[in-house]
């Protein structure tokens, strides 16, 4: 992930270090309009780069939300340039870019946020994954959760799993 301007990922692990952290700051963005989004895409084919992070904009208030490793999570603000190229890849094929286009979340440009939540993967049975959480963003038209996919960060739409546990980002 190196090469990305501005990125520098603070990685949290469990739901406590993330609400403690970025709960305010991601309770503030309800209210705001979803004005744009960036990630990063291969050049070559168009296909997302799911290592990088998901950027995304509410008018003006960049958040910034990358996933690592089993239960690794980053949240940044305002600090990526989605405009500038992404360098230090010159060794590696394809070519990653940023790209404004995603068809999960073109629908809910321009649209209010009503609610993020923060989500932790709570299954009834023995899963590795057990902990790991997710921020859902939830607008009057649907709703999104960044999610961890075994080191890869999962835009997912619609409705989570019913074995994700919703907590306001701002409460204990």
């Amino acid at each position: 992930m190196t090469g990305i301007s501005g990125f520098e990922p603070d990685f949290l692990v469990g739901l406590e270090a993330v609400r403690e952290a970025h709960g305010p700051g991601l309770a503030a963005l309800e209210g705001r309009r979803l004005t744009g989004f960036a990630v990063v895409r291969f050049a070559e084919d168009g296909d997302r780069y799911a290592d990088c992070p998901v950027v995304l904009d509410f008018d003006g208030v960049q958040v910034e939300i990358c996933h690592s490793k089993l239960d690794e999570l980053s949240i940044g603000w305002n600090s990526s340039d989605t405009t500038a190229a992404i360098s230090g890849w010159e060794w590696y094929e394809p070519t990653p870019v940023w790209s404004g286009a995603d068809e999960r979340l073109e629908p809910l440009a321009g649209r209010e946020l009503r609610e993020v939540a923060l989500l932790e993967w709570r299954p009834s049975g023995l899963d590795l994954a057990e902990g790991t959480g997710a921020v859902e963003f939830v607008f009057d038209v649907g709703r999104f959760h960044l999610g961890n996919g075994l080191d890869e960060n999962v835009i997912d739409v619609g409705e989570p799993h019913p074995d994700f546990v919703r907590h306001r980002p701002g409460a204990a």
